[in-house]
């Protein structure tokens, strides 16, 4: 049984919102269980949402949890996001570990206290996946004229906010990339965790396509659904969010919507489908190795994390997010799904791993504590 990390010191957890299961809250979860004698602070809450791991921790919230709708309709107060992280008091506190893609990153600490950030990207929002959130055809000019304003100042808070971070860690060379290139800063990467136990190739497969995850902008759940609406091929999709309306609203009958799924019901999925559908850029992204693990080939756009998680033997790439783009990659899968060989899925998963992310987690967080304090 592994000691207690960094035992007796005062420990804080941020994270920027607790309110389902994904992959951020996978990597919260593990550094729950290396620091269970934790406070964990969020800007909401939605209680039952989360792992038993998460929801047993003293969980403190911001004013955020208490404005109108503020549990439902968070995103509209993203405005208010670095009021209210820099709200929280760490002054008891001996470490910080934030888990950020909006604000976390940026709480308020003297310098008694080191803060080390695992970073699943910069403020996506107002960086590169700006147009992706708040110029696409459908956003009403209320919340594209609003984001266009409160853009700058954003950015600007993100950058500067980065100096309150003593150590950065992220999750694929795509982030480090990035943090080095909108903060100035270098970071180590650590790629988030997968439960590979629980993933494992199934019996058969069946003539379904999948997609999981959040209906959030950069997911591009409508271009998989408008390129299906055309090939006719059945698409399930397990997940929900805040494009769900949208996307439901055009998809054709072929086009099945599945909402949250039970781990037993989602490994049948992903063991059974042709293959899993990746059309948005995302930073990581945990679910076409989840895909891989159960010997399930990936369509993926090429680029951001997909490249570090996909290759040609375990998938197919498209390079433009386009329907037709998209449409061509299908067509090349059914052409050739059968020839994916196991053993090129099973080279690909050794490389990720749960216990492999929280041994080296643990790691950076002591490494990187001890040499704060030394002064080194």
């Amino acid at each position: 049984m592994r000691k207690p990390l960094l035992e007796g010191l005062k420990v804080a957890l941020v994270h920027d919102w607790l309110t389902g299961m994904r992959g951020g809250e996978k990597c919260l979860e593990v550094l729950c269980e290396l620091f269970p004698e934790a406070d964990l602070y969020s800007l909401i809450h939605q209680k039952g949402e989360l792992s038993q791991t998460i929801e047993s921790m003293p969980i403190r919230t911001s004013f955020v949890q208490k404005l109108p709708f503020g549990l439902k309709k968070y995103r509209h107060y993203l405005p208010l996001f670095p009021l209210a992280i820099e709200r929280f008091d760490f002054s008891d506190y001996d470490l910080i570990v934030s888990s950020s893609h909006c604000v976390a990153k940026g709480v308020r600490h003297d310098d008694s206290v080191y803060h080390i950030s695992y970073v699943h990207a910069p403020m996506r929002y107002v960086w590169d996946q700006f147009n992706t959130y708040f110029r696409q055809p459908r956003t009403s000019w209320s919340v594209r004229i609003g984001a266009e304003l409160m853009r700058p100042y954003l950015q600007r808070w993100d950058r500067n906010t980065a100096k309150r971070v003593d150590t950065f860690l992220c999750n694929s060379d795509n982030i480090r990339k990035k943090i080095l290139e909108y903060y100035g800063r270098e970071s180590q990467v650590i790629y988030p965790p997968v439960d590979l136990s629980r993933f494992k190739p199934g019996d058969s497969k069946a003539d379904y396509y999948l997609m999981v995850g959040a209906f959030a902008p950069n997911k591009r759940v409508d271009l998989a659904v408008e390129a299906f609406n055309q090939l006719k091929l059945p698409l399930k999709i397990s997940g929900s969010g805040q494009d769900e309306e949208y996307c439901r609203s055009i998809a054709g009958e072929n086009i099945e919507f599945l909402g949250a799924l039970s781990n037993e019901k989602l490994l049948e999925l992903y063991q059974q489908a042709r293959a899993l559908v990746f059309p948005g850029e995302d930073d990581f992204g945990i679910t076409p190795l989840e895909a891989q693990a159960c010997s399930t080939p990936v369509i993926a756009f090429a680029s951001g994390g997909a490249l570090e998680t996909v290759t040609e033997k375990t998938g197919v790439f498209f390079a433009e997010q386009k329907v037709e783009a998209l449409i061509k990659a299908v067509e090349e899968m059914e052409r050739s799904w059968r020839s994916f060989a196991p053993e090129a899925f099973q080279r690909q998963m050794s490389r990720f791993g749960r216990g492999h992310y929280k041994e080296q987690i643990a790691h950076a967080i002591e490494f990187g504590y001890q040499q704060w304090k030394t002064g080194f």
